[in-house]
């Protein structure tokens, strides 16, 4: 069957929509999954994938029928996203849901360490799932009564009668194939010092057979072993601690039924057959004996023992059982139980906050340059909390329990089992101290990390009281619209309005994250006038834009605060004297870069980044510079705080309150890769839960936001090459691919932009790529041909249109080609001055000019362009966040007509695999994929070819 060498993410989102099937093999890991379509459709080809057909078994007529239908087989660790993925399938596809389940319940067994060695029956190496507990056995078990026909409807035998996979069996082969796959890392031969049990092609080796049954013995039999650790001698010592000699520890082996959870007996009797266990449990039970020394060795004496039924116990050995031996015996199967009078009451957990005895509502104020929350006076105390039942031990209780140094103390007239070492620990990190941001942080995760593993906390005092405030924002007394504001806030404004006064009067700052066109400026400019009534929080505010929003942002100051001084330090004459406290200062991220030290001399009220995400490289010049502005209050706005990963979100929410995240490295460490690789949901909770307080994000589609919007309709228009077009194309990606073949590193990475670039610049049209300098631009393109059809409809209805194009080249031309056909235009770009930028925007939306041709880096952001009805994307850029701006400059507050979204694509080439990528992107709102080009140049030989390859009817 041939194989597919590249898919996009929307395929992979179609085969969850697909039935899936296990097909088992040996060893476990060659098993694959296939995935098929009950109405004989195929399903679309995907990375690693191989198609052909399986043949099924269906309900039809008064039994069942044999189907032959188009599949895709993966193999397991191929499959196990598109599993995972699909836990959420519908009745439709329940068939995915089912085998996704189950991937989740096999990657739980192998982050459990539950893996057994193994030798399949044709001799080759394999893991197993092992060894499962009881609790174990009844999760497969329930879930392989859950499986649906269609899960396993490939039969194992097309004799008569038809023979269907056993639903427990199968399950069990594919909980094995997982955790047979997922050891095997390039790491792993080290580990193992040779290919077997290491690498992914199946290694023959039968003389390993006795070993493996050795180490595996019991995993399949029919019962487990626990140990019952017993206290001796307590009610020999007085209450006051005198009398009598010290209690002495012993461990009891039990044998327990894996079918039956309520049968257990104690070793002995196992051993002197009078328990109710059969002849083969003494065996079963010595391997897991055996198992259980292995894991831990102060149990060695059960095995040299004619009757295995006591083991004494030292302290040491006691402390070592109540830390990390009890973990090595769990991995060994074996569950260890401590007398229920000694456990109970005793509780430890990590609290952070003020000293003791400082319970404040908030630390001391501190200079008015420095927000109090953030100061280095307000170090707070990470501390550990032991407590019986609900009353807090003293110091001197716990120095009591750190000093007697015993598994067993006496304390408050009882008996307290505790770990020495843990106490030891806890009270060696007494008093330690927090900064403010890393104990916040902590509070709001509920977590935090301590000598590298993370510990539950509980936030006490004045920071746990902070933690509410940020929590809950709407529980909180709502702030009033400010009266020099000239103009009425939305009921959405004015929550943002309050949302900002309390986080910049905590001394911490924020990201306004709302969609383009929602009025992020009127929100700040309310703000500035809200903090100008405090003193302590008066100021100048210092506005840092792109150079075509300087405009908007002066005759927004003016129009909704008349009498608020408003200037720009932009251009060559640019001056700070005479700076008013509650004055506006406009400047470009430019010249922000060039004159930081002047800009950093003044004592800011407040500073704003507008459309942040200029800002989303935190090793840029312009990144760096900006950090060295201080300011009583920092503020983002962006429509979009993360466009291509995380670390965008970093460089954002650490410049409005630096150091909540950690540092990047960190911060990429617990986070990010979890989040973005393996989409860890409680690293992407966890996460949720630190930056929501900091982070106000609304959608024009979110209930009540923007109910006086009218509808928008996007619409993919596909159009086809034309012939010269078509030859372009396939000479280009002819001679590129054959340079790429003979390139690697960064030249082979170079090519790959050349190509990629070249491709989409001839889709434009053949003038464009071919640089012509007065070319014949009608009948050349496709998509200019489009262009002029949409256009003629149009305007001939008296509406305007928005062209956006990547390339100012292709501007030119169309600019060229409509002035030919009599169609008036205006073209901002890049280099368009700040004034002409104003005077272009002022004439579109009178109606002077019905069509706006814009580079769309350069006119994406920023601009009110309500004028226009229609949204032309004449070329794609590969990021739907940067798209959705550009759309969003006709699409926001203040249109009040439907908007058409017509977006060019030429059918069979790599924009039309690019456009099935964005769909991908736009579907994952929020969630991080690779962007653009850069992540193209990672592609194979084989999946470059594929992806530029000239398909169906574009030749």
């Amino acid at each position: 069957m041939p194989t597919n060498p590249v898919a996009s993410p929307s395929d992979i989102d179609e085969l969850t929509r697909c039935h899936a099937v296990f097909i088992a093999a040996d060893p476990a890991r060659t098993g694959r999954v296939s995935f098929w379509r009950t109405d004989g459709s195929a399903p679309p080809p995907v990375a690693h994938g191989t198609t052909g057909e399986v043949t099924v078994v269906l309900p039809g007529g008064d039994g069942v029928r044999q189907v032959t239908v188009p599949a895709v087989s993966l193999p397991v660790r191929a499959a196990l996203p598109v599993l995972t993925r699909g836990r959420a399938a519908t009745e439709s596809d329940r068939a995915t849901a089912f085998w996704g389940a189950a991937a989740v319940l096999a990657l739980q067994f192998a982050a459990r360490g539950l893996l057994l060695p193994g030798v399949t029956a044709s001799g080759h190496d394999a893991w197993r799932a092992g060894p499962l507990r009881a609790q174990d056995v009844d999760r497969v078990r329930e879930l392989a009564a859950a499986m649906p026909p269609e899960a396993h409807a490939v039969p194992v035998d097309l004799g008569e009668p038809l023979r269907l996979p056993d639903p427990e069996r199968l399950l069990r082969e594919f909980l094995d194939a997982v955790v047979d796959t997922l050891p095997r890392s390039p790491a792993a031969g080290i580990a193992a010092a040779g290919p077997a049990f290491a690498a992914r092609e199946p290694q023959y080796v039968p003389e390993q057979r006795a070993w493996a049954a050795d180490v595996a013995s019991g995993h399949d039999s029919g019962v487990r072993v626990s140990l019952r650790i017993e206290v001796l001698g307590l009610t020999s010592v007085r209450a006051d601690g005198a009398g009598g000699a010290e209690p002495t520890f012993r461990a009891v082996p039990q044998v327990h039924s894996v079918s039956d959870p309520a049968l257990v007996a104690d070793a002995s009797a196992v051993w002197a057959a009078t328990g109710p266990f059969g002849p083969r449990a003494r065996m079963d039970a010595l391997s897991a004996l055996r198992r259980a020394v292995r894991a831990w060795p102060p149990l060695t004496p059960l095995l040299s023992a004619a009757v295995p039924d006591v083991v004494e116990l030292a302290d040491e050995e006691v402390a070592e059982l109540l830390g990390e031996g009890a973990g090595l015996l769990a991995t060994a199967g074996v569950d260890v139980h401590w007398p229920k009078e000694l456990t109970r009451g005793l509780t430890a957990r990590a609290v952070i906050g003020p000293p003791d005895g400082d319970e404040r509502d908030g630390p001391a104020t501190a200079p008015s340059a420095t927000p109090s929350y953030l100061s280095s006076d307000a170090l707070l105390t990470l501390d550990w909390w032991f407590a019986l039942g609900d009353q807090r031990l003293t110091r001197q209780e716990l120095d009591q329990l750190a000093e007697a140094n015993r598994p067993l103390v006496r304390l408050r007239d009882q008996w307290v089992l505790v770990d020495p070492e843990k106490i030891r620990h806890a009270r060696a990190r007494r008093d330690h101290k927090v900064s403010p941001l890393d104990a916040l942080g902590a509070a709001l995760t509920g977590s935090t990390e301590v000598d590298g593993r993370m510990v539950d906390v509980r936030p006490t005092g004045w920071l746990a009281t902070l933690r509410e405030r940020l929590s809950d924002p709407e529980g909180q007394v709502p702030v009033g619209q400010p009266s020099g504001l000239a103009g009425t806030l939305r009921d959405y404004q004015l929550r943002g309005l309050g949302w900002l006064a309390r986080m910049t009067s905590l001394g911490l700052g924020g990201c306004l994250a709302d969609d383009m066109g929602l009025g992020k400026t009127i929100t700040l400019i309310a703000l500035h006038l809200h903090r100008q009534a405090d003193t302590a929080s008066a100021g100048p505010t210092l506005v840092v834009c792109p150079a075509s929003l300087m405009g908007n942002w002066q005759r927004e100051i003016q129009k909704f605060a008349p009498g608020v001084p408003v200037r720009r330090f932009h251009g060559s004459v640019r001056g700070l004297d005479g700076l008013g406290d509650a004055e506006f200062v406009l400047t470009t991220y430019g010249t922000m870069r060039l004159d930081a030290p002047r800009l950093a001399d003044v004592s800011w009220g407040m500073v704003v980044a507008d459309e942040a995400q200029h800002v989303k490289n935190p090793y840029s010049a312009t990144a760096k510079e900006l950090r060295t502005i201080g300011a009583r209050a920092r503020v983002a706005l962006t429509g979009t705080p993360v466009e291509n990963n995380l670390s965008e979100l970093w460089a954002i929410l650490d410049w409005t309150t630096p150091g909540l995240l950690g540092s990047l490295g960190t911060f990429r460490t617990r986070y990010a890769q979890a989040v973005e690789g393996s989409r860890d949901p409680v690293a992407a909770e966890r996460l949720t839960r630190l930056v929501r307080p900091f982070l106000l994000r609304r959608r024009k589609s979110d209930p009540g936001i923007a109910p006086e919007l009218p509808p928008k309709t996007e619409t993919d228009r596909t159009v086809s090459l034309t012939r010269e077009q078509v030859g372009l194309y396939e000479a280009l990606v002819r001679e590129t691919m054959a340079e790429i073949a003979d390139a690697d590193g960064m030249a082979r990475r170079g090519l790959i932009v050349k190509l990629l670039t070249g491709l989409k610049q001839i889709c434009n049209h053949p003038a464009q790529y071919l640089k012509e300098e007065r070319p014949r631009i009608a009948g050349r393109s496709g998509k200019t041909e489009l262009l002029d059809e949409l256009l003629d409809t149009i305007l001939a209805e008296g509406t305007g249109v928005l062209v956006f194009t990547q390339y100012v080249r292709m501007a030119r031309l169309l600019e060229r080609h409509l002035a030919a056909r009599g169609v008036p235009t205006l073209f901002l770009h890049g280099g368009t001055p700040v004034t002409e930028r104003e005077a272009m925007v002022e004439r579109f939306q009178k109606g002077e000019v019905p069509v706006f041709l814009l580079s769309l880096k350069a006119a994406g952001t920023g601009l009110n362009l309500t004028r226009a009805e229609h949204v032309v994307h004449y070329d794609r850029w590969w990021n739907p966040a940067v798209e959705a701006q550009a759309t969003d400059r006709a699409y926001r507050i203040g249109q009040t007509r439907p908007v058409q979204v017509h977006r060019l694509v030429t059918e069979g080439t790599i924009e039309d695999r690019i456009a099935e990528m964005l769909l991908r992107k736009r579907e994952l709102a929020d969630a991080v994929l690779g962007g653009g080009d850069t992540a193209l140049t990672e592609l194979s030989d084989v999946e470059l070819a594929d992806l530029v390859e000239l398909r169906g009817d574009a030749r």
